[in-house]
């Protein structure tokens, strides 16, 4: 076997391994990425596993089980295991015997004989059985959990919000690869000269059709880019970037990021309020504080920009009322919109999360009321699109403080401009985009 750094179908094992134990596949596989020696077309071929692989996790199980039954089997013989299945299933262009040849190649090397012998015979029972038919599931809403790979509670929970129809279009949607999107620094650069330069660079980018500011890139890796090292953009889903947009910003303004890390919304809100104006960016954690330095630092607005470590729920201690002309309180959610980018999501949450979020959301929202100006505005973000946790939310605010009014959530590019309710929900087959919620709060004088 090739050099374990040079291969991804080795790394990828690794990867889903991590991931199966807590890891985020995010983080994982741009680390694993950022320390190997792959190839673009192998960077291509392990993203595309490791993300495939978690996204059909049950599918892929219930293809595995009748020729695993009840045998120990060890976790990383099992993530080798449903990563040769999906490869077999879902990359055509991948010869079987390619795939049978790495995964046994990788038993050996990896385990022992057994384990080799087990590989071997496990692949070669899917060849000749061929895998279980889905028909044979009789209850509808086990039928679609396994289609789909998302778990029932959630299935449920958005039939009942948005009808069956609605919600199969959002499950079949997330299974299909996420865009890659990144954000233009229009302070130091337009969107143009970047596609352009990206094009001279071997990349291959286009506006995007959502955000203002957004470019779509469908060949190379952006993060690798010398536009991305000298801060000339950064990466961000498109409608991550619909949040600035928002918040009907002007140059000059003191604005709060109350929940800012990583930096991406507050660097946008940064690029657009100018050198007059200045962001406080909160966030619990004071690593990820550092991770909003250094965001903006790259990206020349650190002049314009002040992280602090803080509980948004006690900005009391440091700030006096009605000072910040726009606050923007990206909550803590259950990111239920980020199925497609983060697909582990949809295995690690429960009902219950929402409602305890929704708690947190809305404590957050109260401490935040009396820091905005007479006419300021609030814009409520979360990425998930459940009830529970966005229209539940503000509608529970808006109870509590009534001098505050929805006022219409307005992008750009206009989208859903025909809709019959003031918030924006952006679902994940809207667009090919996140899941995103944006409600804006005016408060009146």
């Amino acid at each position: 076997m090739t050099d374990k750094a040079k291969n991804p179908r080795a790394l990828a094992v690794d990867v889903l391994l991590k991931v199966s134990k807590g890891a985020y596949s995010n983080i994982e596989l741009k680390n694993t990425i950022g320390d190997s020696r792959l190839s673009q077309l192998d960077i291509n071929l392990l993203t595309e596993i490791v993300y495939g692989v978690i996204q059909h996790k049950l599918t892929l199980e219930y293809d595995l089980e009748p020729f695993i039954g009840h045998k120990r089997v060890e976790d990383w013989v099992k993530q080798l295991l449903l990563s040769a299945v999906f490869q077999m299933v879902y990359l055509d262009r991948v010869p079987t015997r390619a795939i049978f040849n790495e995964t046994i190649e990788i038993a050996k090397v990896r385990g022992h004989s057994g384990i080799r012998a087990f590989v071997t015979g496990v692949l070669h029972s899917i060849q000749r059985e061929g895998l279980p038919e889905l028909s044979a599931i009789t209850d509808p809403t086990e039928f679609r959990s396994i289609k789909y790979s998302v778990a029932p509670w959630l299935i449920e929970q958005l039939d009942k919000e948005l009808g069956e129809e609605k919600t199969d279009q959002i499950l079949e949607s997330i299974n299909h690869p996420s865009r890659q999107a990144a954000r233009v620094n229009t302070n130091e650069t337009t969107q143009t000269e970047v596609i352009n330069q990206l094009d001279e660079d071997g990349y291959q980018a286009e506006p995007s059709d959502i955000a203002e500011d957004g470019v779509i890139v469908t060949e190379g890796s952006i993060g690798r880019s010398p536009l991305f090292g000298n801060g000339a953009l950064t990466i961000q889903d498109e409608s991550a970037m619909l949040v600035a947009e928002a918040m009907q910003l002007a140059p000059g303004m003191e604005v709060l990021d109350a929940c800012a890390a990583p930096g991406g919304k507050t660097t946008h809100i940064a690029q657009k309020i100018g050198d007059e104006g200045h962001v406080l960016a909160l966030d619990l954690h004071p690593k990820k504080v550092g991770l909003i330095k250094q965001n903006a630092k790259r990206m020349g607005l650190d002049e314009r920009v002040t992280a602090k470590a803080l509980d948004a729920r006690k900005i009391d201690s440091i700030i006096e009322d009605d000072y910040f002309d726009r606050i923007l309180v990206d909550a803590p959610c259950s990111g239920i919109g980020l199925m497609r980018r983060k697909p582990e999501i949809r295995y690690e949450k429960n009902p219950e999360d929402s409602q305890n979020l929704h708690e947190i959301q809305l404590g957050i929202l109260n401490a935040m009321a009396p820091k905005v100006k007479d006419n300021g505005i609030i814009t409520y973000s979360t990425c998930t699109i459940l009830e529970q946790e966005n229209e539940k939310t503000i509608s529970a605010f808006i109870e509590l403080h009534p001098e505050f009014t929805l006022v219409p959530t307005q992008t750009t590019k206009k989208l859903k401009e025909d809709r019959f309710v003031p918030y924006l929900n952006i679902y994940p087959d809207d667009f090919g985009s996140d899941g995103f919620f944006i409600a804006c709060l005016q408060k009146r004088a």
